[in-house]
């Protein structure tokens, strides 16, 4: 796998990722720790894509 391909693929999670979270947010009695963990996914897919990008 390249760097570049690799980079798409980190992307397009957080990009799922982002959907999620809103989407489970603008539900009633949604479960915040599940929200807070993806949160903290979308954190280390962005953190990682910052990394390989430079």
């Amino acid at each position: 796998m390249t760097v570049a391909s690799h980079l798409q693929e980190l992307r397009r999670k957080h990009e799922s990722l982002s959907s999620m979270v809103e989407q489970a947010e603008r539900k009633p009695g949604a479960d915040h720790l599940k929200v807070a963990e993806m949160k903290k996914q979308k954190l280390k897919l962005k953190e990682e894509i910052a990394r390989l990008a430079e």
